[in-house]
């Protein structure tokens, strides 16, 4: 085992310094974080004595004052997952009694990705410098979206700051397991898709043409060959001869439908095409219903204002025909009548959905019954993605055999002709 030195901070707030032996770093903060501390800084000792470490840390700390070849090429962004472990783990430093601004500094000097690192050094100096925290967030909006900073201005007001960061982190944490769950039902048969489309291509440009040279030469120019023969060996030349004019076309389309999707009718029909389409449409539609319950009932939980909050969800749902449904709803709500009938009249939310709300709203437990409406919908989508996958394999396979036995019955037909006419010679 290698010793390591740490510094961390006991669940008081105070700093702990001293000399642990574990197989790796990654073991010495399981260790510590197991002794109730909350580790700062794990250096492996390697014989050299603590002043040595802080010898070079100090020449480290002047050297990032001068030439730097960390470039970012445009603004700087946290991820996703990155963003969501910070926010637990400043949740867990804040729980544990340290000031916000020696949390942000604890989360910086950490922190691998210089990304991360600037950015929480710039938010922790605006801080010290008199912001409010979700001001000092709201400088990287590319990071921190509204819903983030809403719920931070909701911790600062309620003096509930661990509470809330708890409750965001969570939220992303599910957020990302349905959205990689609803992606990776749509990966599978786009990738079994493109191997069909090249494998079909690459028939059709380097097998077909040698067959047609074959039949040319054994049945002659006068003999006629079979109606599926022949169309296929037109759709080899066509993609043979024009193969630039049908990549164009094709590229062409892709950008076509990037332009349209540009724009909000654009958007509003390709969501409503997801939204209704066979197969993959109650992937999108319950993962929609899932977000928006989840969202609306974290916010409304976390002291947002409905109004406020139903804003939030409809400008982060990703979807416009659940982003429109919502903008209906804020505006009854503004009128002065609840959720539960305007949310029914868009014709998009099940009746379940509704008539959950409408008893939230009665028993004065919305945020809860949200939540479990957003669980209940988050199941359905792993069904729905299991069923999918299980549904669209034999469809795929059905699919590949279509294509590629068509191509092959096409290429044998003339073979008959071939052998009858071989026949008859004999």
């Amino acid at each position: 085992m290698a010793q390591f030195i740490y510094t961390a901070m006991d669940a008081n707030g105070r700093e702990q310094k001293g000399k642990i032996s574990a197989n790796d770093e990654n073991a010495a903060a399981a260790e510590l974080k197991r002794q109730g501390l909350f580790p700062t800084s794990i250096v492996a000792s390697d014989g050299s004595s603590a002043k040595g470490g802080k010898k070079a840390a100090k020449k480290k700390k002047k050297s990032s004052g001068g030439f730097n070849l960390n470039v970012t090429i445009g603004t700087p962004v946290i991820k996703r997952k990155e963003l969501t472990i910070i926010t637990r783990q400043l949740a867990t430093l804040l729980d544990a009694g340290l000031p916000l601004i020696r949390s942000l500094n604890t989360l910086a000097r950490q922190a691998k990705n210089p990304i991360v690192k600037n950015i929480l050094t710039q938010t922790s100096e605006s801080v010290e410098g008199g912001s409010t925290f979700a001001e000092a967030l709201a400088q990287n909006p590319k990071s921190f979206d509204k819903l983030y900073l809403n719920m931070i201005r909701a911790g600062e007001a309620s003096g509930a700051m661990e509470s809330i960061l708890n409750r965001l982190a969570l939220f992303m944490e599910k957020a990302a397991r349905i959205s990689g769950k609803v992606k990776s039902a749509m990966i599978y048969p786009s990738v079994v898709m493109t191997i069909a489309l090249g494998v079909t291509a690459a028939l059709m440009i380097f097998i077909v043409p040698n067959f047609q040279k074959i039949f040319k030469e054994l049945l002659g120019e006068k003999e006629e060959l079979p109606a599926l023969t022949r169309g296929v060996m037109k759709f080899s030349e066509l993609l043979k001869d024009q193969i630039f004019v049908v990549a164009a076309v094709v590229i062409g389309i892709i950008v076509l439908v990037k332009l349209i999707n540009k724009t909000n009718a654009g958007r509003f029909m390709f969501d409503w095409i997801k939204y209704n389409m066979p197969l993959f449409g109650p992937i999108v539609s319950r993962s929609a219903i899932a977000r928006f319950s989840r969202t609306l009932g974290t916010l409304m939980a976390s002291g947002v204002p409905v109004l406020n909050a139903l804003v939030i969800v409809r400008d982060t749902s990703g979807n416009e025909v659940v982003a429109k449904a919502v903008q209906k709803v804020h505006d009854s709500v503004k009128e002065g009548e609840g959720i539960a009938a305007p949310l029914g009249a868009t014709a998009i939310f099940p009746a379940m959905v509704i008539s959950m709300v409408e008893v939230g709203e009665e028993t004065g437990k919305l945020p809860e019954m949200l939540d479990k409406i957003a669980n209940t919908y988050e199941e359905e989508v792993d069904n729905a993605v299991s069923a999918l996958t299980s549904m669209i394999e034999p469809l795929l396979i059905v699919f590949l055999a279509v294509v590629v036995g068509t191509v092959v019955i096409a290429l044998f037909l003339p073979l008959t002709t071939l052998i009858d006419k071989m026949g008859a010679q004999n």
